[in-house]
């Protein structure tokens, strides 16, 4: 650990930093974890696909928000028509609206492409 502390050939930032690990590494992991639960007199048991998440038999449908019956909804058509004919009806203004100019500032540049000073613009 000094050696890497002292300016070897290792930088010192990456001598702290933990190695990535691969999915390789990770799959190796899971069958060490396997086998040694087999070791231990585990046993496996087989389910079929989607079994699992079943509880008695039936999807477990507490968590899925469902619980209270569908509700009728209340019709706002009129009141939507009212806001688009409101929408629709605004007089128009008697007087343009002009934008803001603002003076816009302007590089110069010498034939050589280098900037030569700012020039301000309307």
């Amino acid at each position: 650990m000094t050696n890497l502390l002292r300016g070897n050939s290792t930088p010192y930032s990456y001598a702290m930093t933990k190695p990535k690990t691969t999915k390789k590494d990770t799959r190796n992991e899971i069958d060490s974890l396997v086998e040694e639960f087999i070791k231990a007199n585990g046993k496996i048991q087989q389910v079929n696909m989607g079994e699992s998440g079943l509880v008695d038999g039936k999807y477990n449908t507490a968590h899925m928000g469902f619980s209270e019956p569908r509700k009728e909804r209340t019709p706002l058509n009129h009141v939507v028509a009212a806001i688009q004919q409101r929408k629709g009806s605004k007089p128009a203004s008697p007087y343009p609206v002009k934008p803001h100019k603002k003076p816009k500032k302007k590089i110069i540049y010498d034939d050589f492409g280098e900037p030569l000073r700012w020039v301000w613009e309307e």
